[in-house]
């Protein structure tokens, strides 16, 4: 098990079956009915017999507490965040690695924690887990996992990595595959190291694991301006995004023939790249890797089609940015939006921050927003900012600027938005 527990009890909800047992936060959970607790994911195993004999440390006193539980009644108890492992690769195109000084502490962790993995869809390498991990993952069924592969080629893979100790991936996957976890796994294409052949290779020895390898994502890398680490990389361009999307409807057709399921999956960002119009959303299947970047266009252009605008009334008028590479689509967008009587203009933001090869919306910095917005916002305006440029639960961009900043400078009203065409829309229909 970990060396160091994560047990600690954050939160106790009032008149809930822990807070009647006396249970209170502070207090370190050491078991239930016999079962050794270190961290959220075993509490989360163990608690859902219906009778649970729980064992707490208060200070240096240990405390026996019997809950009787309703089914589907939930004990009350919130566990506090356990540590995160980090990774010790060195891959060459890691982007923590590439960020400037100055952003939110949080982007600066290198995630490589199978237990995130599990419960928020955080890529892993697996390149940290021990025997121990692995029984465990497997007895407590922690299915799916997302992975990053990169290359099914050992020698290839650890070069990325910068690891040349880590294990062969395949055996790992196989581990997993005879204990039916299931795994969404990701390619980081980087042209000249895991393309053409290898790209092959990969996709080919992956789908042999289907469908506990239940998708597989090539994404093109992200490299940002402040990347000083070598080798030197290059981006994909036109020529290998057409090339990559190529190979893959190639496998995409086969898959679907034979298992009525695509399997393998190009990012948004490569069609984009390639000048393409993206498949059908129906192609996406259940949309598997949505927040990798996969079928998150074709998401919005389906809902867009299909949403119920209400007719525009008042003389607001309406702001809203986004990425160069989604730009043209929410453009055209507004376009419907203003036949219908809605005064909306969409800005496209330039990246200087990290270069102006990153084009997506989700890394926009506040200071980047207001340079381009700067000579467009006027007092009466309302600027509506997605989401999806906001760090989760908060009001900050990666730089820490703020949507209060935003108000503070323009003097206009600035509302936060979900990135969906019915989050525009709701938004328009309430503030006009």
């Amino acid at each position: 098990m970990l060396s160091h527990p994560s047990s600690e009890i954050e939160n106790v909800l009032s008149d809930s079956p822990a807070a009647l047992a006396g249970i209170a936060p502070g207090d370190v959970i050491v078991s239930i009915n016999g079962h050794r607790i270190n961290d959220a994911i075993d509490f989360m195993f163990h608690r859902n017999e219906g009778e649970l004999n729980v064992v707490i440390k208060r200070k240096d006193k240990r405390i026996s507490c019997k809950l009787a539980l309703i089914e589907g009644q939930d004990a009350g108890i919130v566990m506090k965040p356990f540590k995160i492992r980090t990774c010790t690769n060195r891959c060459i195109f890691c982007f923590v690695n590439q960020l400037p000084r100055g952003l939110r502490k949080s982007l600066y962790v290198k995630d490589e924690d199978y237990r995130m993995s599990f419960l928020y869809g955080n890529y892993i390498t697996l390149t940290n887990l021990t025997s121990q991990d692995k029984r465990r993952i497997a007895q407590q069924r922690l299915s799916p996992l997302y992975l990053s592969i990169h290359s099914t080629n050992r020698a290839v893979r650890n070069t990325i990595l910068g690891n040349a100790r880590a294990q062969d991936v395949m055996k790992e996957i196989a581990f997993f595959k005879e204990h039916r976890i299931r795994m969404h796994c990701q390619i980081v294409l980087t042209p000249g190291v895991n393309d053409g052949k290898e790209l092959e290779r990969t996709i080919r020895d992956l789908y042999k694991y289907y469908p506990y390898v239940s998708s597989i994502a090539v994404v093109p890398v992200g490299l940002t301006a402040h990347r000083k680490t070598v080798p030197k990389l290059r981006p994909v361009e036109k020529e290998d995004a057409l090339l990559a999307i190529a190979l893959i409807d190639s496998f995409q057709k086969r898959f679907m023939k034979k298992h009525g399921d695509s399997i393998v999956y190009g990012a948004d960002e490569l069609y984009i790249k390639a000048g393409l119009e993206f498949k059908p959303l129906r192609e996406y299947g259940d949309l598997p890797q949505i927040e990798n970047g996969v079928g998150m266009a074709p998401l919005f252009l389906s809902q867009s089609k299909r949403i119920k605008i209400p007719q525009g009334k008042g003389k607001k008028r309406f702001l809203t940015f986004t990425g160069t590479s989604f730009y043209p689509y929410l453009s055209r967008f507004a376009e419907k939006l203003t036949k219908v009587g809605f005064d909306v203009d969409v800005i496209a933001v330039e990246n200087t921050f990290f270069g102006k090869s990153v084009t997506v919306a989700g890394l926009l910095t506040g200071r980047d927003v207001m340079k381009a917005l700067s000579d467009s916002v006027k007092k009466d305006d309302v600027v509506l900012v997605p989401d999806v440029v906001m760090k989760d639960g908060d009001k900050v961009f990666l730089d820490n600027v703020s949507v209060r900043d935003l108000e503070d400078l323009f003097g206009a009203t600035t509302v936060l938005i979900p990135s969906t065409p019915k989050g525009m829309v709701d938004a328009l229909a309430a503030l006009s």
